[in-house]
């Protein structure tokens, strides 16, 4: 499957929107690069949809676990040189996807490390989509997501051990 992605922010590659799998397979790939890779940051934000959310499920000081809400602008304002910097490389390993209409859901179980050959993980974790489709094209409305910790295992069902 192939991934390219449209040069203005809301104009996506129509190859790109076409399918679940290949909104996921283009949201991955313009994460995941290299230290000092560049990130196509306007292909990330055509594939979502107005109104649109990240979220990651958080520790707070208390202990007790909070959503960490961003928009699509805020995650790479937050995230982004940071991903750049240092090299991310988030591959999915396992898919679970729903589909009611013009609405989808794909639970998607992700391995994270800085470079594509490292033998070692950083993170691993599950992200929630939600998805929609508007008669022309996939949207992304929300990705949520949680990683593993050593009391919070990705269960087999999800693809983890």
């Amino acid at each position: 499957m192939g991934w390219s992605c449209g040069l203005l922010a809301q104009q996506a590659d129509a190859d790109d929107v076409e399918s679940i799998d290949a909104i996921l397979a283009a949201v991955y790939a313009v994460i995941s690069g290299d230290a000092g890779e560049a990130r196509d940051w306007n292909c990330f934000l055509s594939l979502f949809s107005e109104g649109a959310t990240l979220s990651a499920v958080v520790q707070g000081d208390s202990g007790k676990f909070e959503r960490l809400i961003m928009t699509p602008e805020s995650y790479i304002e937050q995230s982004g040189s940071n991903l750049e910097r240092d090299g991310f490389h988030e591959v999915e390993f396992h898919r679970i996807t729903e589909e009611f209409g013009q609405i989808a859901h794909a639970f998607s179980s992700y391995e994270s490390r800085r470079t594509q050959r490292d033998s070692s993980l950083f993170a691993r974790g599950i992200n929630s989509f939600q998805l929609m489709h508007d008669g022309e094209r996939w949207w992304i409305v929300s990705i949520y997501w949680q990683s593993e910790g050593p009391d919070n295992m990705i269960p087999a069902k999800y693809g983890g051990s």
